[in-house]
């Protein structure tokens, strides 16, 4: 990589399309619990709220750009503290799952209490860790490595 923005863009795409693939392929086609279409939804009701349900397919597109605006946004973020975090220089895996474990606090213990102020009380089961593993593997590790390869030429 040798741009910033060619890095993050990069980044964002690669942990933005991990996730929401292993959302999909987990949560729908595998334990049957909901459908893509209603998981992208969700992501569009943080912002329109009971809208994002009950209008049409656009929502469903909406979820999935503000999806990968979160993803370029914690991207971004990762890319502007790994020069100040002298631990993210030394353990790229460790600092993706740290990273993945920081963004997973971050969106459930900060933002979706804000923005859904009645959410379902999270007890630490299987659901709870498989969503913590997903946001470690399909975001944060992934976030680590191509920051990494970016900024391996200056340290």
């Amino acid at each position: 990589m040798r741009s910033k923005v060619k890095t993050i863009v990069s980044s964002g795409l690669v942990a933005g399309t991990l996730d929401i693939t292993a959302a999909i392929l987990i949560y729908s086609v595998i334990l049957h619990k909901t459908t893509a279409e209603k998981i992208l939804r969700s992501i569009a009701s943080g912002i329109f709220k009971k809208e994002a349900y009950t209008s049409g397919l656009e929502m469903t597109f909406l979820g999935l750009g503000l999806h990968f605006l979160i993803a370029f946004i914690f991207s971004w973020f990762y890319f502007k503290i790994f020069p100040y975090i002298p631990f993210f220089k030394i353990n790229t895996f460790l600092s993706g799952i740290t990273y993945g474990f920081f963004i997973w606090v971050v969106m459930n213990l900060i933002v979706l209490p804000i923005v859904f102020p009645v959410l379902p009380e999270k007890n630490l089961d299987f659901a709870l860790l498989l969503s913590i593993l997903i946001v470690i593997f399909c975001v944060g590790i992934p976030i680590a490595f191509i920051t990494r390869k970016y900024y391996a030429k200056w340290y």
